[in-house]
């Protein structure tokens, strides 16, 4: 570690490059974009050929325009949090700035930091929180808790606040925010009078990120911390427990009376729509079963792009889907779980003489084992629904396609402009037709469509996907029997109509894609058709696994390398040199301000908070070395209310000024995009700068005053 204080290399034109290198890499994590490339025309058709006669993809589709194809062709290379670190690490070997030893350190680990360990710790804690959340206990307990508050908005949204930070504490902000987020867009949206959801999904964002600072297994930067300081997990949760607990408790006056304030926020009373009664009485569906809710999924959409979609959005709140056995069986593993690993930490010597995911891989490795089982038990039945599903889901969206090229077609718009002029007798029997569902107003569209050709109305079916044909219905005798006839072209039409409607073909009835004509089987195909029946068979596997953190890993991994290169290009003891200054100038009060100061706004500008952790770590880790070599020793109170204000900073830094301060931010916004809410960059640090502020500045003074009582000025004893 002596020869990494030496400052002197940061002239050396491979650091400079380093340093450069680094602060880009953050500046495209906060800002990706995409490279546009251009490739020969015939090269990229060669590739595609050459796969395709390989049977990986299908054959290329030959444009049927006669219009002289471009010379090259755009292809588009991402950066962002993924691909910008990885490049920056690729781009560092090449000039030699870094080698084995920085690639070995930032990956198997050093200095009291393994990534590998972290990372699989922290993947397999993951897997048994997100199955826990699939399970439906997350939605269950949200909706008994929107019970409790009896429509009084203060109340349930204390109630709300209260529930995400209990679960929060337990299981990690990542779950909360995967179920959370869902359930507050679809109350504030089957409300009729909170005009908009910013103070409750703000505030759900804001809780599940401070909760998750009290445990080490809770967010992937504790486990940072831990490590690089040989904190033993019981330890770390009795030093932070107390300026959480107090933060929350305070910020949330803050929230109700002085942030959101107002009426169309947090209404005194909410006025929620009434489900009807054949809606309650309904099973309620799996949504991890993919197309359980058949064609409902396209009308949501359809609907919401609308500003409607309540009664779809109430039916997922008020009748929510809990699998008690998986809910049971997961509480229970994860409980045991936590146990496990604070008596192992406790009773270890430093803490951490054996890595922790030796307690939470088998644990993770067992309940993947109760959700495959139970899978295969029940796969019959999750099959049926989502073959019947599909089928209702490929209708619905056949029909709306179907609507549109009649609406865009030239004899379609012909004849509404005659419609103008001369209703017919069509319309006035259509519209005495009863519409009991939203798809039967879609099958009523169509099928006047129809009429208007042949002067005859199609009865809308009453359950989609019905085999039976529509019945027919002529038209009073206006018409003739010669006028009644329909011709070839109309009755080919009519036909494939009624075979889209009603989803006669076999392959889609069965739940499986069919190939496209003169289409042979490939490489691509096979993986799509082994994905449905993955979820279709164990549907509790397929989506936990599909909501894990995957792209932590290479992140996580790039960033350790990044960190580690500043370290022995002399960047990170010229830090920690600037960081020594300012303590002795300002003492354990300035180390806890500067700190938290520091981490929070980092984690907007260095590679989110989990980059932001990585750095800070190694910098307070050359300013300790620092002091072991000049013989001077730090109290154990600064030392101390630096680190743990540093916690504070990357857990409360999450909900600042940027989505990439955190990977849970990323997600909360994709989330709400989904659902369609979209939240805007620029409210999103409006909104949460006065938020973190006053979350800082309350925690940061309770911090202050515990060390001060529990830390004393002894020197510090690694």
């Amino acid at each position: 570690m002596a020869e990494s204080l030496d400052t002197e290399q940061i002239k050396d034109w491979r650091s400079i490059i380093t340093l450069i290198i680094f602060v880009l890499t953050n500046i495209v994590v906060l800002f990706p974009f995409h490279i546009p490339f251009y490739i020969p025309r015939w090269l990229h058709n060669a590739v595609l050929d050459g796969l395709a006669a390989l049977r990986i993809i299908r054959r290329r589709e030959i444009p049927q325009n006669h219009d002289k194809p471009t010379l090259l062709v755009r292809l588009n290379l991402p950066l962002n949090f993924i691909t910008a670190p990885l490049i920056a690490d690729l781009f560092l070997l090449a000039i030699l700035a870094i080698g084995r030893q920085e690639v070995h350190d930032g990956t198997v680990g050093a200095d009291g930091i393994s990534p590998i360990d972290i990372l699989v710790f922290f993947l397999t804690l993951a897997y048994i929180a997100i199955s826990i959340d699939a399970s439906g206990l997350i939605r269950y307990l949200a909706f008994k808790v929107l019970q409790k508050g009896d429509g009084v908005g203060h109340r349930l949204f204390f109630y709300l606040y209260t529930f995400f930070f209990a679960l929060g504490s337990f299981i990690g902000n990542d779950p909360i925010i995967l179920s959370g987020t869902a359930f507050l867009a679809y109350m504030t949206r089957v409300s009729s009078n909170i005009v908009h959801p910013r103070a409750w999904i703000h505030s759900q964002f804001a809780i599940a990120n401070i909760a998750s600072a009290i445990l080490v297994s809770s967010n992937p930067t504790n486990l940072v911390l831990a490590g690089a300081f040989n904190i033993k997990f019981l330890v770390y949760t009795v030093n932070m427990i107390v300026p959480v607990v107090v933060t929350a408790i305070v910020v949330f006056p803050f929230l109700l009376y002085i942030i959101f304030a107002d009426e169309s926020l947090i209404p005194v009373t909410i006025e929620m729509h009434e489900l009807p009664e054949e809606a309650r009485g309904k099973p309620p569906v799996n949504p991890n079963i993919p197309h359980a809710r058949g064609g409902a999924e396209e009308e949501e959409e359809e609907e919401a792009n609308e500003g409607n979609g309540t009664l779809l959005s109430l039916e997922e709140i008020m009748n929510p889907f809990l699998d008690k056995g998986g809910a049971a069986f997961g509480a229970v593993i994860m409980a045991a779980t936590l146990i496990t690993l604070l008596a192992i930490n406790a009773a270890s010597n430093s803490g951490h003489d054996r890595p922790v995911f030796w307690v939470t891989l088998p644990a993770a490795f067992v309940m993947f084992c109760w959700d495959l089982g139970t899978g295969w038990i029940h796969r019959h039945e999750t099959r049926r629904i989502a073959a019947v599903g599909r089928q209702q889901h490929e209708a619905v969206k056949a029909e709306r396609e179907h609507r549109k090229s009649l609406r865009n077609s030239p004899e379609q718009n012909a004849q509404e402009s005659t419609e103008e002029r001369q209703p017919i007798a069509t319309d006035f029997f259509s519209k005495s037709l009863k519409i009991t569902t939203p798809s039967d107003a879609i099958k009523l569209s169509i099928d006047t469509k129809a009429s208007h050709d042949c002067h005859e109305t199609s009865l809308p079916a009453p359950i989609l996907g019905e085999k039976e044909p529509f019945p027919e219905v002529q038209s009073p005798s206006s018409v003739s029997k010669t006028s009644g006839e329909l011709n070839d072209a109309t009755r080919s039409e009519k036909n494939k109509t009624h075979s889209i409607i009603n989803g006669i073909d076999s392959e889609k009835r069965a739940g499986r894609f069919q190939e496209e004509p003169n289409q042979p089987t490939t490489l691509v195909s096979l993986c799509e058709n082994a994905y449905v029946w993955l979820q279709e068979t164990f549907p509790t596997v397929t989506v936990v696994l599909s909501h894990l953190p995957f792209p932590l890993v290479p992140f996580a991994f790039a960033m350790f390398v990044l960190v580690q290169a500043l370290v022995t290009k002399g960047w990170v003891p010229v830090f920690a040199y600037g960081w020594d200054h300012w303590v002795e100038k300002t003492g354990t009060v300035g180390a806890v301000g500067g700190m938290g100061f520091l981490s929070a706004i980092l984690c907007n500008f260095a590679g989110t908070n989990i980059g932001t952790t990585i750095l800070l770590s190694r910098v307070v880790q050359a300013w300790k070395e620092i002091h072991i070599v000049s013989g001077i020793p730090i109290s154990d109170r600064t030392f101390w209310a630096t680190v743990y204000s540093m916690a504070l900073g990357v857990n409360f830094g999450a909900f600042s000024t940027a989505f990439s301060a955190s990977l849970a931010g990323l997600l909360w916004r994709d989330i709400l995009a989904r659902k369609y809410i979209r939240v805007g960059s620029i409210e999103f640090a409006r909104v949460n700068l006065p938020i973190i502020a006053i979350a800082m500045a309350v925690g940061c003074t309770v911090l202050i005053g515990e060390v001060y009582i529990m830390r004393k000025e002894t020197p510090y004893d690694a």
